[in-house]
């Protein structure tokens, strides 16, 4: 299967150059892979670059989720992270998915500065 970049998958959620959302929907047309690395700088973009509050942010990523052409790495997790993410958006999305993985692979508690990360189940404030 093949995979996409950050602003492939931008385009593909913004919409914003016909030219580029074209050449997007057809590349992924036949299914394409996120990986995990790619669905958080995606999320970074559309905070800070086009100022997507957390619930439109949450919303992209769920619809990431249940698209027909994508298959989002570990899917399984980058869902229990949503989970956390909808409940504290302030913690940031990228935090939330830190926090899945920890805890999927039995790797808790995850030490933290963050007071906001360390209010989540499974995270500790240092």
């Amino acid at each position: 299967m093949r995979a996409i970049d950050t602003n492939v998958l931008v385009r593909l959620l913004v919409r914003d150059d016909a030219r580029q959302l074209a050449a997007a929907e057809e590349f992924v047309a036949p299914g394409a892979w996120v990986s995990l690395v790619t669905l958080v700088e995606t999320t970074w973009v559309l905070a800070s670059v086009y100022a997507l509050e957390a619930d439109a942010i949450a919303l992209a990523v769920d619809m990431l989720l249940n698209h027909r052409q994508l298959t989002v790495q570990d899917a399984e997790t980058v869902a229990a992270a949503l989970e956390d993410y909808r409940r504290k958006p302030a913690v940031g999305f990228s935090d939330c998915l830190i926090l899945s993985t920890a805890r999927k692979a039995g790797h808790i508690p995850l030490g933290t500065f963050d007071r906001n990360l360390a209010r989540l189940e499974n995270a500790k404030k240092l």
